[in-house]
């Protein structure tokens, strides 16, 4: 999915674009990208916040997700289309999620 490729040291913070907006919200180390964005004042669907449920299932436009969930499958975590933004982080330091 993404044009970088896939470092072993993944950033500790990095850079969430919103697609359509173009707004870029700083995830730091300690937050996940759901947190980052609540704090942003964006509130996607979200439930249990484990990496479980898939409420939160985002679409990735850019970049490449460091997916640490348990619902999708390895298939659809190589594809990069989607992650779940309640416990997922980038393995790049900008990406792009096309959040509802």
């Amino acid at each position: 999915m993404g044009a970088m490729s896939e470092d072993l040291n993944p950033p500790k913070s990095f850079v969430v674009r919103v697609a359509g907006s173009g707004e870029e919200i700083l995830v730091s180390e300690n937050q996940s990208i759901l947190e980052a964005l609540e704090k942003a004042k964006i509130y996607p669907d979200n439930s249990c916040r484990d990496g479980i449920c898939g409420t939160c299932e985002t679409p990735v436009t850019a970049g490449t997700p460091d997916h640490r969930d348990d619902l999708l499958s390895d298939a659809e975590q190589a594809e990069g289309k989607t992650m779940l933004i309640c416990i997922s982080r980038s393995l790049t330091p900008i990406l792009e999620l096309d959040v509802q």
